[in-house]
């Protein structure tokens, strides 16, 4: 991939073969590639900020854009904003990158909270995204804004939804990125059910605890990326409240319009970054009673075993008592001559048994076990 260069305009969108000296009058320049491309067309990107944006991007901006490592964050300068934003990974990047993935499509799930990031520098009139390999977000809004922009130009009472701004442009692509986040909570949820119902069964699998723990470790890893992504948004939303509003329009309705759009998206954005979040504390919390639950379980099972074996102690204590007796080395012993003396002490043994065992179970020291 290459390095992409779209004109947006209110009314229209179209491919550029080179960055053009000035920006549209009503529109803006968004220039996106892969960050294995930034490091070959950096100095035309720098070019670019600075003719179209006003400014040259710092290389400590240029850093946090091409790091692969970097969480979810924010950053401004008196000329233009950074965010970071990490995305989903494929199943097949995170198999790539070393995630286990277990059998089967609910336990892939787990091994899909991995993520790469997308950084955006933004300015006024221009947009610079740097994707991960493969990234289909940025195509897949070419190809819907395309769809909008021919559909606003074949009916007149068309609502035209191309982006106003650059700022539009990357929150309306954040979007989609948490509603990846939004579409895996079912099948994470799936996934941590089959994890619990493996280590509650009866004879779990050996793997099972392994499962558990790595559900958790996972769904943690989850939890700190949304609390990053909040983070990050809600700063870019304070910066965008504290703007004046000239800098959005030089009409005063007009700004105001824009600016309460772009608060009211860069709410939404939050809200559903906030429903990931708290869905991710609750699937946390159930492992966590999971475990408390096996536990519990296995700690049942050791009282009902270690009851067991009492039970039995207790049966055959007063029965070696009896024959301990009988067995002393003295001449004289009552029925140790007589022909019936066995019998006699068969049955005494049975019916003191007997008779433990009864009491045992009237008592609920032994009762029958329930599948």
């Amino acid at each position: 991939m290459t390095v992409h260069i779209v004109e947006v305009t209110a009314a229209s969108l179209r491919f550029a073969d080179a960055v053009p000296g000035v920006a549209p009058a009503d529109g803006f320049v968004w220039i996106y590639l892969e960050r294995a491309d930034f490091a070959a067309h950096a100095d035309a990107l720098q070019q670019a900020a600075q003719r179209l944006g006003g400014s040259a991007l710092l290389d400590v901006h240029l850093a946090d854009l091409v790091s692969e490592s970097h969480p979810s964050d924010y950053d401004a300068t008196s000329v233009y904003d950074i965010v970071v934003f990490r995305r989903l990974a494929s199943l097949a990047e995170a198999q790539q990158s070393g995630t286990p993935a277990g059998a089967g499509r609910a336990r892939d799930a787990f091994a899909r909270i991995d993520s790469r990031p997308v950084g955006f520098a933004i300015f006024d009139r221009l947009l610079i995204s740097v994707h991960p390999p493969g990234c289909h977000s940025a195509r897949g809004f070419i190809q819907r804004f395309l769809a909008d922009a021919q559909l606003s130009a074949g009916a007149a009472s068309a609502r035209n939804r191309t982006p106003q701004s650059p700022a539009d442009l990357v929150l309306r692509m954040v979007n989609t990125l948490v509603d990846g986040y939004l579409d895996l909570r079912k099948d994470l949820t799936a996934a941590l059910e089959q994890v619990q119902q493996d280590l509650l069964a009866p004879h779990p699998r050996p793997a099972a605890w392994n499962d558990v723990i790595h559900a958790r470790r996972r769904l943690h890893l989850l939890e700190d990326l949304c609390e990053e992504q909040h983070d990050a948004l809600q700063e870019w939303l304070d910066t965008l409240r504290e703007l004046p509003l000239a800098s959005y329009a030089d009409d005063a309705a007009l700004a105001q319009g824009r600016r309460d759009q772009l608060v009211a998206r860069a709410r939404d954005v939050i809200e559903h970054i906030d429903r990931v979040l708290h869905h991710a504390r609750r699937l946390e919390q159930a492992a966590d009673t999971a475990v408390q639950i096996h536990f519990g379980a296995q700690g049942q099972r050791t009282n009902d075993i270690m009851r067991t074996l009492t039970a039995v102690t207790a049966i055959f204590l007063p029965l070696n008592l009896f024959t301990g007796f009988f067995g002393m080395n003295f001449e004289h012993l009552p029925l140790i001559h007589s022909t019936g003396g066995m019998w006699v002490a068969l049955g005494l043994l049975v019916l003191v048994a007997a008779g433990i065992l009864v009491w045992f179970w009237r008592r609920r020291y032994i009762t029958r076990s329930r599948r």
